[in-house]
């Protein structure tokens, strides 16, 4: 096994949710020792949230150690309890970050100030701190002290603006998106920097990462409409400015797939050549030629129809048929997938091995997102089960930290490592 490009890293994982633990994630994968500080008096609200894994009489298992939420986003991790809102809390926390290369929080900076966890406050206990501040707002500003999450970041960063149908109101898209990929990847991104700086001149630093800031890069050219144009970009459904066909046509059902029947393939069709193309593929051919649809103008000015004339010839057919065909004649298509093609029916993933199972000592085996690059000589995997709450409490304490067992028990019997 070829040794992993973070070992040696340690990382002070005071965040919680999404966005800062799956920026943890990432260092885990890549070797890095990342030691989630958690309390049991406030635990990190994924350990309460669907799914959570069953037992075998069908009925799931409870606690705060068996959501695949949580655990999908935690692997490898150690857990230490502290209790951070009395001072004795904050002086291990000082301690344990004396001993780490890298701080990382999302909290709200009035939680922070509470703490007692400002870069001017922690940077004096250890000058080669990496220290990565990560609100939803920022550490400055009006709105610093805003709570929310991926849900509240897809509006206030004008996703939802731009997404669902020009006659009806703003919707999501489904998921905590900016959590998963936006704020994280900047986070990694920006930490990588800084420690390529301190390797260079022996001095960690601040890195401020407000996350409406990162996630309003999704946005395209919208800003830049409003700028040039004067334009406001709204909602255009699955449609295009730059293509026709664009769109999600409904196939033919499919009495296999788990919780909804229905299957649908999306195409995108961006010049005149790949909708010919698509009209061959899908056996009509001659609907290139047709004066409604044989131009980009003249496909935009009759849309409906063109799309109903698709949907025509696509709704008695398998959603994977239709894709391959279009596919195979360079047209961009492909299946609208579910979780259960992801992880089981999907043979391009399954070929190329992305998720990755472990055993976890209470959720039982468990499917992870693996690694979301890889490096070909020092590769990045799921290191092994999320850990249980407070699981490495001792084991941090005593060869991280450097307490003896007098100190832990008094520490334990005072509520502090709880």
């Amino acid at each position: 096994m070829p040794k992993k490009p973070l070992e040696g890293l340690r990382v002070a994982d005071f965040s919680w949710y999404g966005a800062g633990p799956i920026a943890g994630n990432t260092l885990s994968q890549f070797g890095a020792e990342v030691i989630r500080v958690e309390s049991e008096t406030r635990p990190d609200g994924l350990r309460r949230v669907h799914p959570f894994a069953m037992n075998p009489d069908g009925t799931f298992k409870t606690g705060y150690n068996v959501s695949g939420y949580f655990n999908n986003f935690n692997t490898g991790k150690l857990s230490i309890q502290l209790n951070l809102n009395v001072p004795k809390g904050q002086e291990v926390a000082y301690r344990l970050i004396e001993k780490c290369d890298v701080f990382l929080t999302n909290f709200t900076p009035r939680v922070i100030d509470k703490w007692n966890l400002r870069y001017e406050q922690i940077s004096a206990v250890n000058p080669r701190i990496i220290a990565a501040y990560a609100p939803m707002q920022g550490l400055t500003g009006p709105h610093r002290d805003f709570l929310g999450f991926g849900a509240v970041l897809t509006p206030v960063t004008g996703i939802s603006h731009m997404s669902g149908f020009p006659h009806r109101p703003p919707i999501g898209v489904g998921t905590n998106y900016p959590d998963y990929v936006i704020n994280p990847g900047h986070t990694v991104t920006a930490i990588l920097a800084a420690l390529r700086y301190r390797n260079r001149t022996g001095k960690g630093q601040l890195i401020e990462l407000p996350q409406i800031e990162s996630v309003v890069n999704a946005l395209g050219t919208a800003v830049v409409e409003y700028l040039v144009n004067g334009d406001n970009p709204g909602r255009m459904g699955n449609r295009s400015l730059n293509a026709s066909p664009h769109g999600a046509f409904r196939c033919a059902d499919d009495p296999e797939s788990v919780g909804s029947v229905d299957r649908w393939v999306v195409i995108a069709c961006r010049d005149d050549r790949e909708w010919a193309a698509a009209a061959a593929a899908l056996g009509h051919p001659e609907a290139a030629a047709d004066p409604r649809f044989a131009t980009f103008e003249a496909r935009k000015a009759n849309e409906d129809e063109l799309e109903a004339l698709i949907g025509s010839w696509v709704r008695d057919r398998k959603a994977e048929d239709v894709a391959a065909a279009l596919q195979a004649a360079g047209v961009p298509a492909g299946v609208v997938q579910n979780a259960q093609d992801l992880l089981e029916r999907d043979e391009h993933m399954r070929a190329r091995g992305y998720y990755q199972y472990v055993e976890h000592p209470e959720a039982g085996r468990e499917a992870h997102d693996g690694p979301a690059f890889r490096l070909s000589a020092t590769p990045g995997s799921v290191p092994g089960p999320a850990p249980l709450l407070g699981e490495h409490t001792m084991e941090v304490c005593e060869r991280i930290i450097g307490l003896s067992m007098d100190e832990v028990a008094d520490l334990l019997a005072e509520g502090v490592l709880v």
